[in-house]
């Protein structure tokens, strides 16, 4: 080779695919997906006050401490600053009752971070969506305080928060006791008007954080979609399967079967359908992966909201269905380029 090369040579970058770039960076785009979480989280501190403050603020913290810690561990570099850390430890604080005691929220953060992201190798390695993990394994082997609920009381009403039980568990063992749903309980799911202003914009009931205000979960989701972060097909499947199978049976037997806009409006659909299920790591690939992926979750929400053991279904379906993604994504592979030319040419 000769040593009178071109100075610009040294300046060649050998690399594999892709070649072409967005701009966009792993800070970025976590910041703009708690920015877009921020509208639901202003709302479960407005109707949980101390009580929300403290699980948000504490979960987080927990999450972003054990990344560093782990980091710190093994001698890796230190991520935290990139904000993934803090995004599921908000998605995590969205998905527990506001009554969590602090040690509840410990080893959920624990299982989150370490469990189910850094033993996988990692931000992009994980299989399973981590704050959803967390939820499932605190229901199962905490279920008394996972199910501890307390009513939802505005922040300036004087008034003290008493524990009650979700619409999803009121519905489901009111069917379980009568077979039916009762005239009192009819009143509750029934879509009023009123009953549909207070599900879209915040309901005065009980659940999770992140279950109170689905305006506040379309007004973060419909940002992200802005931002190109999440695709359509996800959320619209997802909503649109539940809303389609839960009006199927709502018309066969309306006295068993809970009008389907209560099953859209109420629970946790809202935001595993906007900032869960549309995770960048665990979901397909492909467009037609990501149709898949949202009915398959719609579907199984359904079967295990109408006759599952748990009144809510949304954490286990998406992790199911995150199961499939390896396989999706074998199923429906794009095109590779030229492929399509090459295969005529050889005609």
């Amino acid at each position: 080779m000769s040593t009178n090369a071109h100075p610009i040579s040294h300046n060649l970058l050998v690399s594999a695919s892709p070649h072409i770039t967005s701009g966009e960076t792993i800070p970025r785009i976590m910041y703009n997906v708690i920015l877009a979480m921020l509208p639901v989280c202003l709302v479960s501190i407005y109707y949980f006050g101390y009580y929300g403050i403290k699980v948000l603020v504490l979960t987080t913290l927990f999450c972003v401490g054990f990344e560093y810690l782990w980091q710190k561990m093994l001698r890796k570099p230190v991520t935290i600053s990139d904000g993934s850390a803090a995004v599921t430890g908000i998605l995590l604080a969205l998905n527990l009752p506001p009554s969590a005691p602090w040690w509840l929220m410990l080893v959920g953060s624990f299982l989150a971070v370490i469990i189910a992201k850094q033993l996988y190798g990692g931000l992009g390695y994980n299989l399973f969506n981590p704050a959803l993990v967390a939820r499932v394994a605190l229901l199962i082997s905490f279920p008394v305080h996972m199910t501890n609920w307390i009513q939802a009381t505005p922040l300036f009403s004087g008034v003290d928060a008493v524990t009650t039980a979700t619409p999803l568990g009121i519905l489901q063992t009111a069917i379980k006791t009568t077979g039916s749903i009762p005239p009192e309980v009819m009143a509750q799911v029934n879509p009023s008007s009123q009953n549909m202003l207070t599900w879209f914009t915040g309901h005065m009931m009980s659940g999770s954080l992140g279950e109170f205000s689905a305006l506040a979960i379309l007004l973060g989701g419909l940002w992200l979609m802005y931002k190109k972060y999440i695709y359509w097909q996800v959320p619209v499947t997802y909503i649109g399967t539940v809303l389609i199978f839960s009006g199927i049976f709502w018309m066969i037997d309306p006295t068993r079967y809970a009008h389907p806009l209560f099953h859209l409006l109420t629970g946790g659909l809202f935001l595993g359908a906007f900032f869960m299920a549309t995770d960048m790591v665990t979901s397909p690939v492909t467009k037609k992966g990501l149709l898949v992926f949202g009915v398959g979750c719609g579907l199984i929400t359904c079967l295990i909201r109408m006759w599952g053991s748990y009144p809510e279904g949304v954490s286990f379906a998406i992790l199911l269905m995150n199961g499939l993604t390896p396989l999706l994504d074998r199923w429906f592979k794009p095109t590779v380029f030229g492929q399509r030319k090459l295969y005529e040419e050889t005609k």
